[in-house]
């Protein structure tokens, strides 16, 4: 069976995160999102273990159930140099022995745990109980394993089970890297919030045998990811070397010069479009046979605003939002799945829009520093609209 999975968020005891991330919430807006099967994410803390416990059925084998959507038990920790590793675990059990065995202050406090254990540290810790273990976000450069690390292995010592790339990369900018061509590649969204514009803005597709942990970890081991989508990395944040403070993008170099410091008193931070450049082997990406079709999209309600230069919660933008998924069911079926001329029924600029996605003809100012890319449907097809970058010209 192929399933929408997203195995990456986190609950309302995770820093930064709705009051709202609670099961129910979570479950109900995966099914208008058209997800069935999700990571619960925060994994290792007791209260949001017993409120799993609480408000799902235990189907088995790892899965706890309710009646919108399946979930895995996973967690992220944040270990030595704040690198972030996501987990997935067999079950509730399992976590709670992990939990009391990982030496973390604040593990009882924040959903994302700190330890001062080392990547290779937790992979042993995680794989004596059976988990599945990889870097999350692999190349932000907050949390990213490669900020501090120019090989995989030189921070875990071992293959991990997989590698999550981030909203700021992709299948073609991680396949320019040659040692990740034996790892599955993992889209996930990172959500701390339950809306459907955050919960799932990526998402995988997934061939499993049957909705169970061991299904999943066979599945992700032997490469069964059918097809990772995802933001454009252009969109992302973190994809151009800017400044954190008033995020303009700068030449890396001329940054590296300028002790990453920018003229209005900011720090900048590295892309990760650069970043992959540091430690890519090729100019053009090598993909495996075993590598699925990356596909581009933007959450439908952030797609709607866009072309309606609306809040994402404003009436107009959720009205528009709700017609389309009473009509076509979710979100991902709109998206990705429906006729556009059905689509156009409803509303021509989004069916538009829809389009250029579909036939990647969208025109992008990319993100950087903090803030995340703009999106103009109006102008013809440029591959990437060339942003305006500092040099030392103009620094």
């Amino acid at each position: 069976m192929l399933v929408n999975a997203d195995f990456h968020i986190h609950s309302c005891f995770s820093m930064a995160s709705s009051k709202d991330m609670l099961i129910d919430n979570i479950a109900s807006k995966a099914k208008l999102k058209g997800l069935s099967l999700l990571g619960t994410g925060d994994g290792l803390h007791p209260k949001w273990l017993d409120i799993i416990e609480e408000n799902t059925v235990n189907s088995g084998d790892g899965i706890y159930s309710t009646d919108d959507a399946d979930f895995v038990i996973t967690t992220e920790i944040e270990g030595k140099n704040k690198i972030h590793h996501l987990i997935i675990i067999p079950d509730i059990d399992i976590a709670r022995e992990i939990s009391d065995k990982l030496p973390s202050k604040n593990k009882n406090v924040d959903g994302r745990p700190k330890t001062n254990l080392n990547g290779a540290e937790i992979l042993e810790l995680v794989r004596q109980y059976d988990c599945l273990i990889g870097p999350a976000h692999a190349f932000t450069p907050w949390t990213g394993m490669y900020k501090s690390f120019d090989s995989i292995y030189d921070c875990y010592e071992k293959k991990v089970d997989f590698v999550e790339l981030g909203l700021s990369a992709d299948t073609n900018m991680a396949d320019t890297v040659s040692e990740l061509k034996d790892f599955t590649f993992l889209s996930n969204s990172d959500a701390h919030s339950p809306w459907p514009h955050r919960l799932g803005r990526e998402f995988n597709q997934i061939e499993l045998q049957d909705i169970s942990f061991s299904s999943i970890k066979h599945s992700i081991k032997h490469s069964k990811i059918k097809a990772n989508y995802g933001l454009v990395p252009n969109l992302g944040k973190y994809h151009m070397t800017a400044c954190t403070k008033c995020f303009k993008l700068v030449d890396p170099e001329i940054a590296k010069t300028n002790k990453m410091k920018c003229g209005c008193g900011g720090r900048i931070k590295k892309g990760v479009d650069f970043r992959i450049s540091e430690i890519s082997d090729f100019d053009k990406a090598h993909h495996p046979d075993f590598r699925p079709p990356y596909v581009h999209l933007m959450p439908l309600a952030e797609l709607i605003s866009t072309v309606y230069d609306k809040g994402v919660t404003t009436k107009t933008v959720q009205n528009i939002w709700q017609k389309l998924i009473d009509a076509f069911g979710n979100e991902i079926n709109v998206l990705i799945n429906s006729d556009i001329d059905e689509i156009e029924k409803f509303d021509l600029n989004v069916s538009k829009a829809i389009q250029a996605f579909r036939n990647n003809t969208i025109d992008i100012i990319p993100g950087g520093g903090g803030k995340y890319g703009e999106i103009n449907f109006d102008l013809p097809k440029i591959e990437e609209k060339k942003p305006k970058v500092v040099t030392l010209d103009n620094f």
